[in-house]
């Protein structure tokens, strides 16, 4: 371990830390990806016109606007990718449940 007096780590190093912080990040959101496609799938079963065709455009374009504003790295045209991708995985997810006669999904 370097403390902040020693040389910096070496390169190799550091790519590794640096890659644990990701692996961990990407597990956390793992997790809540899972969580916000079992509360979006409950939504579903509610609306009158659910999954695919209940889909509010105009609601997620307010999303990524919103999120827009916490990952400006990414900005709303990136963003507007991931989230067109994770409310898609989620809908279907939902709507095979759905089609299995499943239930909750968890919780």
């Amino acid at each position: 371990m370097h403390d902040r007096h020693s040389e910096p780590a070496p390169p190799a190093e550091q790519i590794l830390r640096l890659r644990g912080r990701i692996d961990q990040m990407d597990a956390e959101l793992a997790a809540l990806l899972e969580r916000r496609a079992l509360v979006a799938a409950q939504v579903q079963r509610l609306k009158p016109v659910g999954y695919f065709a209940g889909r509010d455009r105009d609601r997620e374009r307010r999303l990524v606007e919103r999120m827009a504003e916490h990952a400006p790295r990414l900005g709303a045209d990136r963003l507007a990718g991931i989230m067109d991708s994770v409310i898609s995985a989620g809908l279907a997810a939902a709507q095979e449940e759905a089609a299995r006669g499943g239930g909750s999904g968890g919780a």
